[in-house]
């Protein structure tokens, strides 16, 4: 794993534990090791390579516990304590942060007032205007929120049909003229 994966990985844990409630210190130590992984020059494996976790250590804002994930990371490509995690907090929730301008206070705050833990009950909920009436939210926040998820589904690199099949046709149309093809078809989502 390079540094910006293992920074994905440890600012999750974070967010997660913000969402779950944690104290204050604990998710931003997740979150200052973050960008510590991403500030560094070197990457975090070969730190490890040299010296282990105690050469880990010595990356700003990273102590032993998160040493030992790193660790855990490198050597096994799994981590035993986000899995814990993620199944002490609705999977769902980790997707509603990818919602441009959503936090975990305000993923945690749907949550408990409104049950919500998906994307399509996210939407619905903006849509129907019953984001407004929560605490810090108003009808801009909710078109922000309806903007962002909007902006999620153009990032998918998914096209609709209709935009979609006419551009097939063109490149399907050259792959066929190229001496030596056969048959070609479109195909795939």
């Amino acid at each position: 794993m390079n540094n910006k994966e293992l920074a994905e990985v440890i600012t999750l844990i974070g967010d997660l534990l913000q969402i779950k409630g944690e104290v204050v210190y604990k998710y931003a130590a997740y979150r200052k090791a973050a960008e510590s992984l991403i500030d560094q020059a070197r990457n975090a494996s070969a730190i490890y390579e040299e010296g282990g976790v105690p050469a880990l250590k010595e990356i700003p804002g990273v102590g032993q516990a998160i040493a030992d994930k790193i660790e855990e990371l490198l050597t096994t490509g799994e981590l035993e304590f986000l899995n814990k995690l993620t199944a002490e907090v609705p999977a769902g929730l980790a997707t509603l942060l990818e919602v441009p301008d959503l936090g975990p206070k305000k993923v945690k705050l749907f949550y408990d007032e409104l049950g919500i833990d998906t994307l399509d009950k996210l939407k619905a909920a903006a849509e129907a205007g019953e984001l407004a009436g929560l605490a810090g939210m108003g009808k801009k926040s909710e078109e922000k929120i309806l903007a962002g998820i909007e902006s999620l589904s153009r990032r998918s690199g998914r096209s609709n049909l209709e935009r979609a099949w006419p551009l097939a046709q063109e490149q399907l149309d050259m792959l066929r003229a190229v001496p030596g093809v056969k048959q070609a078809e479109v195909a795939g989502s």
